[in-house]
């Protein structure tokens, strides 16, 4: 009975420990969730591929796993319910460690430094250079994202929310809105591409991103940690220069 009785403490320990790369290994592939409509982290090019920094990023995660990249592409606020219900295993989408955000999810490292923006039609005489400047005003934004968050905090801004960042910049494009809010290095690519846009104000805040677990993961994080720390002494310049070179 005895030794039926530490067999049986032996193999729940095991399950308790393993952790989620064993389960990761077993499987063969690494299920990372992100939003696919924020270049130049995540987007569909012209061959309907999903690219960008952030997929790198997760190829060579799941590279130095062992294991193959399934991405999940989902709506932005969706990702923390997902990774929370156990549909996916990470979150690599340009999401920004926030206070509230740690509460129900782990971050990484920050591996990014960004800042919220504004945009506004080229043909307009309306310039914001703050939050403030937007009191009055109709402003778009990506729904969950910091730019949603930012400005909902002040009263007299009118926010349209929007699954999708492009979906915001058509309501823009349309007249519909006044202004659209989001990330620096997203709106300086979408800019680029469309010169009736113009960004109006410089960086209004200063943010990192980081790649979310659940809080239970530490051996996933551990592992993610210790990528992120070699891939930054010489792969990492490599990514920066090709998703953010002019």
């Amino acid at each position: 009975m005895k030794k039926l009785l530490v067999v049986l403490v032996l193999l729940v320990s095991i399950v308790i420990f393993s952790g989620v790369i064993d389960e990761i290994k077993s499987r063969g592939y690494l299920l990372v969730g992100l939003s696919a409509d924020f270049p130049p982290f995540e987007f569909v090019d012209e061959s309907g591929n999903i690219v960008g920094f952030d997929v790198d990023l997760a190829k060579e995660i799941a590279r130095r796993l062992g294991v193959e990249l399934k991405i999940v592409d989902m709506t932005f606020d969706g990702l923390i319910p997902s990774l929370l219900t156990k549909k996916i295993d990470v979150i690599i989408s340009g999401m920004t460690i926030t206070e509230e955000r740690k509460k129900v999810v782990a971050f990484s490292d920050p591996y990014f430094d960004a800042g919220q923006v504004i945009v506004v039609r080229k043909d307009s005489d309306f310039r914001p250079k703050t939050y403030e400047d937007l009191v009055g005003k109709t402003v778009a934004v990506q729904i969950g994202t910091t730019g949603d968050i930012e400005v909902s905090k002040y009263e007299g801004i009118k926010v349209v929310r929007f699954d999708k960042f492009t979906d915001a910049f058509l309501e823009l494009k349309r007249g519909r809105a006044d202004a659209v809010v989001l990330d620096s290095a997203t709106a300086r690519a979408f800019v680029a591409k469309n010169p009736d846009l113009v960004i109006s104000s410089g960086v209004l805040s200063s943010e990192q991103y980081g790649i979310a677990v659940r809080k239970e993961d530490t051996d996933l994080l551990e592992f993610i940690n210790s990528v992120l720390r070699e891939l930054k002494k010489s792969p990492y310049d490599v990514l920066i220069e090709k998703w953010f070179s002019e």
